[in-house]
């Protein structure tokens, strides 16, 4: 992968996630292009599709990126990893918030499910994304931890990337991203290099 992958917990388009954004941007030769996907909007009404897309060309507008929405928002129109994994594969950037970083790890938690897991799109491998983690009550992620085996759990704090470029992770952003697997349980900070398992 010859592009910078983020993982965002959550606050996409919002002035808190700036900084973030900036960083990303910066990552993108000549002038960005931004295409902001409303995807998790998707089964919220097109009133909520428009209003996401809005945000999201309004804010990195603002940054100074050209910026358009595109309606993938059912599987139909979403059903092309290919596409992700071509600009990646051209040296550009792909994030994805909450639900659209979780479907990055390996696998996706499910609830209420009898089968508690779904594959992902796994260029993560061996990890469970979790966003919006420092919302989340401990005995909650504990329980997903215990349902992972031999998987990672990553929780991603709000505001927050963890980010893959040049062959490693670090974090960038106002919270934290921690890393639990078998081992050990260990919380990264802005500018910190993630050990991965």
């Amino acid at each position: 992968m010859n592009g910078t992958l983020a993982l965002v917990g959550s606050g996409e388009y919002l002035p808190p996630m700036e900084p973030v954004d900036r960083w990303l941007l910066g990552r993108v030769e000549g002038e960005p292009r931004v295409a902001c996907l409303p995807t998790a909007a998707g089964t919220e009404g097109p009133e909520r599709v428009a209003y996401w897309s809005r945000l999201g060309v309004e804010h990195f507008s603002r940054l100074g990126a050209q910026a358009e929405a595109v309606g993938v928002i059912d599987g139909a129109s979403a059903d092309d990893g290919a596409a992700v994994t071509d600009v990646l594969e051209r040296g550009g950037v792909v994030a994805g918030c909450s639900a659209g970083a979780m479907i990055f790890g390996e696998s996706i938690p499910t609830f209420p499910a009898i089968v508690p897991f779904r594959r992902a799109f796994s260029l993560l491998p061996g990890a469970v994304i979790m966003p919006h983690y420092d919302e989340m009550p401990g005995a909650f992620a504990r329980m997903i931890r215990m349902l992972l085996g031999q998987k990672t759990l990553v929780g991603i704090e709000g505001n927050t990337a963890l980010v893959r470029s040049d062959g490693a992770f670090k974090v960038v952003g106002a919270g934290g991203v921690t890393v639990w697997n078998r081992r050990e349980k260990r919380r990264y900070t802005d500018g910190a290099t993630v050990r991965w398992p």
